[in-house]
């Protein structure tokens, strides 16, 4: 049978030192919130180590909030509200008393919320070390800081170790290098022995969660290399460099699989995208959300991709902003392209320079070469639509369709009043406002007879 965890994240902080009007855990990092890190890791260890856990969020400032966002991705998620903030022990008191069957968990497992950078395997590493040793009944996570200020000291004896807070430490302890990360797993039935005895005799007044770890209890603090990994994120400072990690790792594992990267450290890519081996990124690109992008792909510097779809073998050309849309295969985009949410821009398709899309439905091998809008539309397959075509989609109140048939071709400066259809090889002369349908087959021309007099330019043309 699986050993069973109750996890507990620790979420009631303000975050007073990052100065910004968010709640600490809501942080945002790499198109996610810092306790999203947190909660994702630990649903990768939970699989990985085939452990069964419940997940609670212990929250104080704001918790509306918290809990508002956490739910709508996380459902399992469980909450206990810290109402006064009396310290780490005070919430881990809060949660046993506000979770039920809490105490029957094999192991409790103790997490900030404000840690993004300790991965699966950190977490794996806690738990391997009390399978191993099964007389332990508590590790903690310990590293070595070469600026050990403001950090707990561990204060090693013949078996255990204390964890001695900065306040509370004499001279000798705060010379101590090896510090307390703050992440911690137990065997319940330790913090059951112990957490009532804990008290708030330190200089802060408050109840330590460090104070379940003594030199006298079966403890021992697990020795990690990376100071890194346990960054705690409390001034925006700390956040951009856990940020800056998070990139590195995810640059690289895409490189890893194939992606090449021009200059990976000016581009933005968030840990929700997915890139395809063969597919070349130039200098200063952004990918935000939901990203998917295939193989053998060109993305040129200053491209924007957010929440869209791109397949194989598509080229988007430089400084093109594209926005819940999906690219086909082989499709050419911009340079300077906008693609608006609702496009979907088919197999083989040209979008050149100044064009913008919206809503727009474009077969395969359409072309829409410069300075057009299309939007609100359906083209069809091999129609050619020309320089300075617009789709005039919008009365003043609401938004008409334009239909264009395959195999057409629509000169340029012309302008479709929808709602209307055009048919298949359908002929546009240049020029043209065409407010009428056009059936399969049909010739269109929509423009002012030209009138010529001889003679009359000197009257107009103004000389220096």
């Amino acid at each position: 049978m699986a050993d069973t965890f109750g996890i507990v994240i620790l979420a009631a902080g303000k975050g007073t030192r990052l100065k910004t009007d968010i709640p600490k855990a809501l942080c945002p990092i790499q198109g996610r919130t810092l306790v999203d890190c947190v909660l994702d890791n630990l649903e990768k260890f939970e699989t990985k180590a085939g452990v069964k856990a419940e997940t609670t969020l212990v929250v104080g400032h704001r918790k509306d909030d918290v809990q508002g966002s956490v739910a709508s991705k996380w459902p399992r998620v469980s909450y206990a509200w810290q109402k006064e903030q009396l310290g780490t022990a005070h919430a881990l008191q809060t949660y046993f008393e506000q979770t039920p069957g809490a105490w029957d968990k094999d192991y409790t497992l103790v997490v900030c919320a404000d840690t993004p950078l300790i991965g699966e395997d950190d977490y794996g590493k806690l738990y391997s070390t009390l399978l191993a040793k099964p007389d332990l009944d508590a590790v903690a996570a310990v590293f070595e800081s070469q600026n050990p200020t403001g950090y707990g000291r561990i204060i090693r004896g013949q078996t255990g170790f204390d964890i001695v807070e900065e306040k509370d430490a004499d001279e000798a302890q705060r010379a101590v290098t090896t510090v307390n990360s703050g992440l911690y797993l137990f065997k319940t039935k330790h913090i059951q022995a112990h957490l009532s005895s804990v008290d708030a005799s330190n200089k802060a007044g408050e109840f330590y969660l460090t104070d379940l770890f003594k030199r006298s209890y079966a403890v021992e603090a697990v020795a990690f290399e990376d100071p890194k990994t346990f960054l705690g994120i409390n001034n925006l400072v700390q956040l951009e460099e856990a940020a800056r990690e998070l990139q590195l790792r995810k640059i690289r594992s895409l490189q890893l699989e194939g992606v090449r990267f021009i200059n990976s450290s000016s581009c933005y890519i968030e840990e929700s995208v997915c890139i395809g081996a063969g597919t070349v990124v130039y200098p200063n690109v952004v990918m935000e959300g939901s990203v998917d992008i295939g193989e053998n792909c060109l993305i040129e510097s200053g491209t924007v991709v957010k929440n869209s779809k791109i397949q194989s073998g598509a080229q988007i050309f430089a400084n093109s902003y594209l926005e819940e849309a999906l690219i086909g295969m082989s499709a050419k985009i911009g340079p300077m392209a906008r693609i608006r949410p609702g496009s979907e821009i088919g197999e083989g398709c040209k979008i050149g320079n100044f064009v913008e899309t919206k809503n727009a439905k474009l077969d395969k091998k359409v072309s829409v070469s410069h300075l057009s809008y299309v939007g609100d539309a359906q083209i069809g397959e091999n129609t050619n639509l020309g320089c300075g075509f617009i789709t005039c989609n919008y009365d003043g109140a609401q938004k008409h369709q334009t239909v264009i048939g395959k195999n057409s071709f629509i000169g340029s400066d012309s302008q479709m009043i929808a709602p209307i259809t055009l048919g298949d090889e359908v002929y546009v002369a240049s020029g043209s406002t065409i407010n009428q349908d056009i059936p399969s087959g049909g010739f269109a021309i929509a423009r002012q007879r030209q009138v010529t007099k001889e003679g009359l330019a000197k009257r107009f043309i103004k000389k220096k």
